[in-house]
């Protein structure tokens, strides 16, 4: 995933997670008030992770066991 797509998925998954958190206060049943957190706080820590994630980006050397002749 190159630097652009981590960023809008990361940014994307904050703002939702976010949403959810916020909203899951403001309704009115009890049991979708903790589902709808519990997911919110999923993809808000999920969405940081996204973000942060900098070791996708490195790129390994590839280690060659012996050359052929």
């Amino acid at each position: 995933m190159n630097t652009t797509s981590r960023a809008i998925t990361g940014i994307l998954m904050i703002l939702f997670g976010t949403s959810l958190l916020v909203g899951s206060f403001f309704w009115e049943a009890t049991d979708s008030i903790w589902v709808s957190a519990f997911y919110g706080l999923i993809l808000f820590v999920l969405g940081w992770f996204v973000l942060l994630n900098k070791k996708e980006d490195e790129i390994e050397q590839i280690k060659s066991g012996g050359k052929k002749k």
